[in-house]
């Protein structure tokens, strides 16, 4: 039986290639019928009847053309974040008569600014040539643990995938970074990922932590209407390094008629493998920035109101009674 996302455990982890993050596809062998950079989009890839290019048949994913010749296609992707990967979901999405048989991924650490050379990339292979299922998620775990700052993606021999995931930790070299040096310690980029939440019916609580501001109303953490008294919806975001937090902003950008009366962060210090504790009353918050009112569509800054500067491993963001959030940021230094 097929697996689903919630079923693979590594899912949980960032998507390092994400476009949204930073991912970039750099360079590949064809994508004559679908663009490459098609395969860092979100979501699984959509399929519109009926649609077509001067190519042929549009399609929402990267797909060369029927190979006449030896060899094999490949596409080059620089992560938005170096990292380690964990697994990794190579996305068939709507490609059935056109998908590739078989895959396989190679990893190299090209350090920053460096251009890229196909010559002179030393590429380890992290996922052997393995078989593609068709109109599917195809989950891989990756058990070579070290740092990689790009991928290639190698399908066997031609066809079309729609999405490439790559999951895994974000990679920050700490000793480099400043006591003294502010920084956004709830940023994705850095290496924070939001952990739990109570409701997030309409959008995801990790784009709460993402780059830039929101792009629509979809792009932030949103929850249903609660009918009930005094409710409160809240998000845990475990911290890109413990810290000492000297900034916020609350952004509740496009939210307008659905904006959160108030909200509160508030702070605990956690290891990571005890969060299988956070939710439960075994874990005591401490207050960041007491309860605030917050507006419609707007930036909201706050600095001499935090209450304590004392370092913290997790933040919880509590919003009064329901509604939705763009982003959250966290400048600070580390601990």
């Amino acid at each position: 039986m097929e697996k689903t996302v919630s079923e693979i455990s590594f899912t949980n982890l960032t998507d390092l290639a994400a476009e949204r993050l930073g991912g970039k596809a750099l360079l590949c062998s064809d994508d004559f019928f679908a663009e490459k950079e098609n395969l860092l989009k979100p979501g699984r890839g959509i399929f519109i009847v009926d649609k077509y290019t001067d190519r042929g048949k549009w399609m929402d994913g990267w797909e060369s053309r029927r190979k006449r010749v030896s060899g094999h296609d490949w596409c080059i992707i620089q992560l938005a974040v170096s990292g380690k990967i964990h697994g990794v979901d190579i996305d068939t999405n709507y490609f059935l008569g056109n998908h590739p048989p078989h895959a396989s991924i190679d990893a190299a650490n090209i350090p920053a600014g460096q251009s890229i050379d196909l010559e002179k990339i030393q590429w380890k292979e992290i996922l052997p040539k393995s078989p593609l299922d068709p109109g599917s998620q195809n989950f891989y775990a990756i058990t070579d643990h070290s740092i990689y700052s790009h991928v290639r993606l190698n399908i066997y021999p031609d066809g079309g995938v729609a999405r490439l995931k790559v999951y895994g930790e974000v990679f920050r070299d700490w000793n480099a970074v400043n006591e003294k040096e502010q920084i956004d310690l709830a940023a994705a980029v850095n290496g924070a990922k939001s952990v739990l939440c109570n409701d997030m019916f309409f959008s995801h609580m990790d784009n709460l932590i993402m780059p830039g501001r929101g792009i629509n109303m979809g792009d932030g953490w949103e929850t249903k209407r609660n009918r009930t008294p005094n409710n409160r919806d809240w998000v845990i975001v475990r911290l890109a390094h413990k810290g000492v937090i000297e900034k916020i902003l609350v952004d509740t950008c496009h939210f307008k008629g659905n904006y959160p009366d108030s909200c509160i962060i508030e702070g605990t210090v956690l290891p990571i493998e005890e969060e299988s504790k956070l939710g439960t009353a075994a874990v005591k918050w401490t207050t960041i920035l007491p309860q605030s009112k917050l507006g419609p569509d707007h930036e909201h800054y706050f600095e001499n109101e935090i209450a304590i500067r004392d370092p913290f491993t997790h933040v919880r963001l509590t919003i009064l009674p329901d509604g939705g959030v763009s982003r959250m940021r966290l400048w600070g230094r580390k601990a």
